[in-house]
């Protein structure tokens, strides 16, 4: 396969798996935004953690000012000159779908340019009329149909693995930054009796809502979420879709199929971070220090992903 097609396959997936991430938490933000905030402000705060995690807070403030609601969710979902709002990844991705037709299905191809037509649609009518929480579900609901189509429809050949490669790293990083930012609102030091507040289990139930693992976290702990439950869930479980452990595994298979010399230390490193949470404890993790093995964490899956785009997307 040619480094141009993988590269399109490769990132019309991730930028797929970007805005249903980027919808997930804008979800929660606001949902928590309309919480009582017991002294802690007016919501904007909580409105400006998508800004705060995606790193596009200096450019809002440079182009509209102070905080503002409306504006900061028109900012993040459906800004056509932001290139981090969840309208710009639907049109990347569909952009990268449209240079490689010839390597998907009728059906993910039929899937991606009906999802940008509703997009173009509800940028023209507006976040105002069409709700902000019908808005973040029509996202993931349209990324649900994608993967649908894709594992139903696609051969299990090099595109379906780069496709997968491209989801599995931007869901990675994802979660490991949702956890982190979750983290750190609440405070690095959080004490037995602060996890039985209200506004700590909001918190953690709003995350495990955003990663679809709440029912997950019911099933197999007992009592409210805590840092230590959530954190083991969310890291190191392989039986949760979204956990960090889940991605690493999928990333392994995914380029332990891809032939060639060349992914070599792409697939080196992605062996060593499945075997480093294969073989990790929560306690181990906490020891460490919640956010510091999170950066550290953060920073890998970068690395994966550049030894990935070096190994295989880079055009000659």
């Amino acid at each position: 396969m040619l480094s141009r097609t993988a590269s399109d396959l490769y990132w019309m997936s991730r930028y797929l798996e970007r805005a249903e991430n980027l919808a997930r938490m804008l979800d929660v933000s606001y949902s928590l935004s309309l919480m009582p905030q017991d002294g802690r402000g007016d919501g904007l705060d909580e409105l400006a953690m998508p800004l705060l995690i995606t790193g596009t807070l200096d450019d809002y403030l440079e182009r509209h000012g102070p905080l503002h609601a409306e504006r900061m969710l028109h900012f993040f979902a459906l800004d056509a000159s932001n290139p981090g709002s969840i309208y710009c990844c639907l049109q990347a991705a569909r952009s990268n779908a449209h240079a490689v037709r010839g390597r998907i299905t009728a059906d993910m191809w039929e899937n991606i340019n009906s999802s940008w037509l509703e997009m173009r649609g509800i940028a023209e009518q507006g976040l105002g009329r069409y709700g902000i929480s019908r808005f973040c579900e029509w996202v993931k609901e349209r990324s649900h149909l994608f993967r649908g189509a894709t594992f139903g429809t696609i051969m299990r050949g090099e595109a379906y693995r780069f496709i997968r490669l491209g989801t599995f790293i931007e869901r990675a990083d994802n979660t490991l930054r949702l956890l982190d930012a979750r983290y750190e609102m609440l405070g690095e030091e959080i004490d037995e009796l602060e996890e039985r507040t209200a506004r700590s289990y909001y918190q953690w139930s709003a995350l495990l809502r955003a990663l679809s693992s709440f029912e997950a976290f019911a099933e197999i702990y007992r009592g409210s979420p805590r840092t230590r439950k959530v954190a083991e869930l969310l890291l190191l479980r392989p039986d949760v879709p979204r956990s960090l452990r889940a991605c690493m595994e999928e990333l392994n298979l995914m380029l332990a199929g891809l032939p060639g010399e060349n992914g070599r230390p792409a697939q080196r490193l992605a062996a060593e971070l499945d075997a480093r949470l294969r073989y990790t404890s929560i306690g181990e993790v906490l020891d460490e220090g919640l956010h510091a093995w999170l950066t550290d964490f953060i920073l890998l899956v970068r690395q994966l992903g550049n030894t990935i785009h070096t190994s295989y997307l880079e055009v000659a």
